[in-house]
């Protein structure tokens, strides 16, 4: 409460809307943002190698379970990352790669919504029925491959973002940290 008060007195004007749950109020406004260059991501392509090969060794029944659609790609477009994510679920060789926006690859479906939206899918707050037909999370293409990955999804035991953070090896305690703070600020209940 002290730190949330002085926060409050004397932190600029952006770092006083994170604070009560606007983590967006520290980027640079989107007409700013639209003309700096595209970070690089070489630096985040281990990261989601990783994340997927991790997870397709917890959960095998997950990537089996999409069945031929595990051949297909997904792009994953959450709105306030410079770039999408793609995913290729197959089971013997899943690949979850970064692309900039200008260069988004062939796809076969696409799945995009904000980023509060994508972490309470994953963190399994969430109905993925009920994110979908609020048009939360937008889906475009082919429908047998949706509704199958959301199928796999919704069967896990737990959430993915644990997996996302068990990735991590010996630094997951602290994703767990920073993924519990992330929660707390989306859900608006910051300390």
């Amino acid at each position: 409460m002290i730190i949330r008060d002085l926060v409050e007195a004397f932190a600029p004007r952006p770092l006083r809307l994170a604070a009560r749950g606007n983590p967006a109020a520290l980027l640079p406004p989107p007409r700013v943002l639209r003309k700096l260059p595209p970070p690089p991501l070489m630096p985040i392509q281990p990261m989601l190698r990783r994340i997927v090969t991790d997870i397709a060794r917890r959960h095998p029944r997950l990537f089996a379970r999409l069945g031929d659609n595990a051949n297909r790609r997904f792009l994953i477009d959450v709105h306030e990352l410079p770039f999408v994510l793609l995913l290729q679920p197959r089971p013997a060789a899943p690949q979850f790669t970064a692309h900039h926006r200008h260069a988004v690859p062939a796809h076969d479906v696409r799945i995009a919504g904000t980023f509060a939206a994508f972490f309470r899918l994953l963190d399994s707050d969430a109905d993925s029925d009920a994110l979908f037909f609020s048009r939360d999370i937008v889906v475009e293409g082919e429908t047998e491959a949706i509704v199958a990955l959301r199928n796999a999804i919704d069967d896990l035991d737990g959430p993915l973002t644990e997996d996302v953070a068990a990735a991590f090896g010996p630094l997951a305690e602290i994703m767990r940290l920073l993924l519990a703070a992330l929660r707390r600020v989306l859900e608006g209940r910051h300390a």
